[in-house]
């Protein structure tokens, strides 16, 4: 069975794939949750660093030894993975969007402790 994106026109494709590589990525900050384990962070590719993270999970390579060891002792049942916060584009071209993922970490970081989470 043909995909829909293969019956496209080479310039339609070239076109999609062009608008796909300019597209505002999702940067933004994430939490990993395992029981009463949070590890929070921030990515400029926010759903990479997510995908990431599960794949290292699986792979038992994740760099966070007890998060690992927590995934091998009650699988991805026992886990949950969620975007907090995404950055919105500005229109300044200079935006320091680095300097914006850092202060929101912090913020998200101190929220949770304030509940009390773990960060």
């Amino acid at each position: 069975m043909d995909h829909p994106e293969n019956t496209l026109p080479s310039s339609e494709r070239r076109k999609r794939a062009r608008e796909a590589r300019d597209a505002f990525p999702p940067m933004g900050v994430y939490a990993i949750r395992a029981g009463d384990r949070v590890v929070v962070a921030a990515s400029r590719n926010v759903h990479g660093a997510i995908n990431r993270a599960q794949f290292e999970l699986r792979l038992g390579t994740h760099r966070d030894a007890e998060l690992q060891s927590r995934w091998n002792h009650d699988g991805p049942a026992g886990f949950s993975f969620d975007v907090l916060e995404l950055v919105k584009e500005r229109e300044d071209a200079a935006f320091d969007y680095a300097a914006e993922l850092q202060v929101l970490e912090q913020l998200h970081r101190e929220e949770l402790a304030g509940a009390g989470g773990t960060p």
